[in-house]
């Protein structure tokens, strides 16, 4: 049993080994700037990096929105389809499928 305990131990017992061991366990777990917080810190910066090209994208579709809706014909459109707006003289008639109502 005592040559297993000195055959593990042998390395330890210099004291440069020693030293580099606590300092890179110091380092990798508890400093300001381990590996765990870079982790935590590059999983953000991921997140936040697909957050953006979500926004992103959506800021296209608003933009095409608005182009159509700078037009008489695309603004016309649009208030007649969300608002059920009609011109005088003009009858609306609002068909619902049953497939296309919003139930809860």
């Amino acid at each position: 049993m005592k040559s297993f305990k000195n055959k593990y131990l042998k390395p330890f017992k210099n004291w440069f080994i020693l030293i580099l061991v606590i300092f890179a366990v110091w380092m990798f777990f508890f400093d300001a700037n381990s590996w765990l917080i870079h982790h935590e810190l590059n999983t953000d910066i991921e997140n936040l990096e697909k957050e953006k090209e979500y926004y992103r994208k959506e800021i296209e579709k608003d933009k095409k929105a608005l182009k159509e809706l700078s037009t008489d014909e695309g603004l016309e459109k649009f208030a007649r389809e969300e608002y059920y707006m009609k011109r005088e003289n003009e009858e609306i008639y609002i068909i619902e499928y049953e497939d296309s109502l919003k139930t809860n």
